[in-house]
C-alpha cells in the first residue's frame, strides 16, 4: 500500500505512525474498546472526551465518527462538485480545529465546526442515528449529510 501511494509514503508500525504524524485518525468503534462502553450514549461525558483523558498532551479532535465509512471514498470522488456533505468537527484546541477543518475538507466534506470537546456528548448518540439510517435503513450504508443555512 505504501508503494502504491506513492515517495512520500512509507511502511511502518502503528507505533511508529503514531509518533512520527502530525495527526492521527483515531477510527475504532468506542464499544470494542476496553474503557467503559457506556459512554456509546452518553450524556455527562462522552468518548472523544475519555479519550482525552488517557492522553492529555494530544489535541484530541472529534471527527468523521457521524458518516459510515463506505462513504468517504464516493465523497472524496466528489469534492470538486458543488453541494458537499457536510461533517461535524469538535475540540477544545485552535490548531486542532484547523487541522481538522483542514484534513476534512481534504476528503471532500464541509467542514462544520461544532464547537468545544464536549459537544461530542450530542454528536456521538447522532452517529448513532446515521449508522441506524445506514446499516438498518433502506438504501444502505453510502448516506451522508448536510446542513444548510436558509437564506431570510
Amino acid at each position: 500500500m505504501a508503494r502504491d501511494a506513492g515517495r512520500n509514503a512509507r511502511a511502518g508500525s502503528p507505533g511508529e505512525a503514531a509518533r512520527e504524524a502530525d495527526a492521527l485518525l483515531f477510527a475504532v468503534d468506542w464499544s470494542r474498546t476496553a474503557d467503559n462502553t457506556g459512554l456509546v450514549v452518553a450524556h455527562t461525558s462522552s468518548g472523544a472526551e475519555a479519550l482525552a483523558k488517557m492522553i492529555p498532551q494530544a489535541r484530541v479532535v472529534c471527527a468523521f465518527n457521524t458518516v459510515p465509512s463506505e462513504v468517504l471514498f464516493g465523497v472524496y470522488e466528489a469534492r470538486r462538485k458543488a453541494g458537499r456533505p457536510s461533517l461535524v468537527y469538535r475540540c477544545d484546541d485552535k490548531g486542532g480545529k484547523a487541522v481538522a477543518a483542514e484534513l476534512i475538507g481534504d476528503a471532500g466534506f464541509d467542514p462544520v465546526d461544532a464547537g468545544p470537546l464536549h459537544v461530542a456528548r450530542y454528536t456521538e448518540p447522532f452517529a448513532l442515528l446515521v449508522a441506524q439510517l445506514a446499516y438498518e435503513g433502506k438504501g444502505g450504508p453510502d448516506l451522508a449529510y448536510r446542513f444548510e443555512r436558509l437564506e431570510q
